[in-house]
């Protein structure tokens, strides 16, 4: 991996592309050098996970500190962090083959400064960026947070949340409880096309929640133009496949 250069001061360490670059002064950080740390917030869609990673981003930058927002194929569509409360802030988009580690190096080579970066979406980040996130944080005194969904559509762990588990220094479950139509917790995203939940098909299909009722809400579209959403179940109701309350009433045996 190419080397990062060091921070303010140190031109030990010079870019081999940039030539020497000094890092911006981050505080007292830079200065008495502390550890920083890698968090990944994880949970279900609808759980709160952007409001939560602008929150962070807003008490960061409260205390003087500057921050670099990141994205990867947000609901919106645009290059943005944006969260169902209405909430949004503009984000550098990432594709699979950005290198994380330059475009903090870029921030710095122009002399800004990077304590920190909130990463959403974060579970669409391959194992080799995660892994830049960590040397950012090990090696430069940069601040991560992630924020992203643990498992996808067929209850897999997505591969950059694999590896968020494996890396971070701390893993936070958000709190914020989402609720599957029987009123059990909500703990797995089911994918939704044409009104029927499937369990085969692409790992990464945008598209947004939207109510249960058959012929509401539908965030994207199929190749065939066919609506595309996701619904938050429990374990049971994800494992049977169903959307809502059979006539019979939930809980209750259908007899044959």
């Amino acid at each position: 991996m190419t080397p990062l250069p060091g921070p303010a001061g140190d031109a030990s360490r010079p870019d081999p592309l940039l030539g020497p670059v000094s890092v911006p002064v981050a505080g007292d950080r830079r200065r008495h050098p502390a550890p920083a740390h890698l968090v990944f917030f994880h949970g279900p869609m609808d759980c709160g996970k952007s409001t939560l990673a602008l929150q962070v981003d807003h008490n960061q930058s409260r205390q003087g500190r500057h921050g670099l927002l990141l994205t990867q194929g947000d609901r919106s569509g645009a290059p943005q962090i944006s969260s169902r409360v209405g909430l949004r802030r503009d984000a550098v988009e990432l594709a699979e083959d950005t290198d994380v580690r330059l475009l903090v190096r870029d921030r710095w080579a122009t002399g800004h400064r990077v304590d920190y970066l909130i990463v959403d979406e974060a579970q669409f980040l391959t194992g080799a960026q995660v892994e830049q996130l960590a040397e950012l944080v090990d090696e430069f005194h940069v601040d991560v947070y992630a924020f992203g969904l643990s498992t996808d559509f067929r209850t897999r762990l997505f591969t950059g949340s694999a590896r968020l588990f494996e890396l971070a220094d701390d893993v936070q479950r958000v709190q914020v409880e989402v609720l599957c139509w029987c009123g059990l917790p909500g703990l797995l995203n089911a994918r939704v096309v044409g009104g029927a939940m499937v369990r085969e098909g692409a790992t990464v299909v945008v598209a947004d929640t939207g109510p249960a009722e058959p012929g509401h809400g539908a965030g994207a579209a199929a190749d065939d133009g066919v609506p595309v959403r996701y619904q938050v179940l429990c374990r049971r109701h994800h494992a049977r496949g169903q959307l809502g309350p059979t006539p019979t009433g939930p809980g209750q045996l259908a007899l044959p």
